[in-house]
């Protein structure tokens, strides 16, 4: 679907109408949605995807999209939009995980990509813990069994600097020390 002269002008035409409206989707994303539909109203109507092209509107694309963004912000206090609520500062498996950034790029030798894996697994299992100390499922598979208290404490004793992997400068300091940085190109 992507390779069709429908799918790239619809792409541009719903990138253009965006614009249009001032707001900033990365074409990934619109792609993605776009497909989304496409397989949504052609699956729906019992319809082959290319017939379903005459149902697509990018305006009205691009106006749901502006209006979902404009939903947020409105929803949302002036600067964090798009952002996930901060746990405390003196969180220690927050630290952990930021700690183990730097780390986990030299030992992957730069790949971003197993980075976050390690990061996404690290923090969701940060979150089936603290949620879910009763869980049979986690029992006896960490050192501290299901006990959240008691693997803050454990992690506490592995990084006992917790605040200073929430400076931005000592993270990028680290970071660099790897001989790895984030640019932009």
């Amino acid at each position: 679907m992507r390779n069709t002269r429908a799918f790239k002008e619809a792409v541009a035409e719903t990138l253009a109408q965006l614009a249009h409206r001032r707001v900033t989707v990365r074409p990934g994303t619109v792609a993605d949605t776009i497909e989304q539909n496409i397989r949504a109203v052609a699956a729906q109507l019992g319809i082959q995807e290319r017939s379903a092209w005459r149902y697509f509107d990018p305006a009205g694309l691009a106006a749901s999209i502006a209006q979902q963004r404009q939903a947020a912000e409105t929803g949302s206090a002036p600067g964090q939009v798009g952002r996930a609520p901060m746990p405390p500062v003196d969180n220690p498996e927050l630290a952990l995980i930021l700690g183990g950034v730097p780390d986990a790029l030299e030992e992957s030798g730069g790949d971003l990509y197993s980075v976050i894996v390690n990061v996404a697994v690290n923090a969701w299992m940060a979150g089936h813990i603290h949620g879910e100390d009763g869980c049979t499922g986690c029992q006896d598979k960490r050192p501290t069994g299901t006990d959240w208290q008691a693997r803050m404490d454990t992690i506490t004793a592995m990084q006992p600097d917790i605040t200073k992997w929430f400076n931005r400068e000592v993270w990028t300091a680290a970071l660099n020390d790897t001989g790895y940085g984030v640019t932009r190109s």
